[in-house]
């Protein structure tokens, strides 16, 4: 794999709330791209956790990416969850299911260009703002409560990768 991880960076000590929470979640987003790297196809897509077989390289990856648009998208800007595959209850868990023949890099690229596009709509508004779906619960937060939840959410599932990888090959590491 040719890809590059991007560089992470943690915020500055003393930034403003919006720089803290922007900049802790790429952070943590970073991680992802850190974790991924250097890994073959057959890797990426090895299940090695037996009670949670979905839970592969590949399928983290392509889960963060609709997480992301299902918070900044379709929660926050009150957009169509109908292209999601996060929303659809069949199959189960179909976001982690990225399709055989989506390479470990594209699934990151795009993973990436979905990160930007969250950051664009989280730039344009104020951290007080609300979601539009009224039909969610969630989907009432606050701007400040997605983001945060959004390091929760990242964070776990670069946990998951960490193992993950750790098992795959016994590669380690954070920062």
């Amino acid at each position: 794999m040719t890809y590059t991880a991007p560089e992470r960076i943690r915020p500055p000590f003393t930034a403003d709330e919006r720089d803290q929470l922007s900049g802790w979640l790429d952070m943590q987003r970073n991680i992802i791209h850190f974790k991924c790297a250097g890994l073959s196809e057959e890797a990426a897509r090895r299940s090695v956790i037996p009670t949670s077989p979905l839970m592969t390289v590949a399928g983290v990856v392509a889960h963060l990416r609709w997480v992301e648009h299902a918070w900044f998208e379709v929660m926050f800007l009150g957009g169509s969850e109908k292209e999601n595959p996060s929303f659809l209850d069949d199959p189960e868990d179909a976001d982690m299911r990225p399709a055989a023949d989506v390479p470990l890099e594209q699934l990151l690229e795009e993973y990436q260009a979905q990160c930007a596009r969250s950051n664009e709509i989280a730039a344009a508004a104020s951290l007080d703002d609300t979601g539009r779906r009224a039909d969610f619960k969630a989907g009432q937060a606050s701007l400040r409560w997605m983001l945060v939840h959004m390091i929760e959410e990242t964070a776990r599932h670069a946990g998951h990768l960490d193992l993950i990888r750790e098992l795959l090959d016994g590669e380690t590491g954070y920062f």
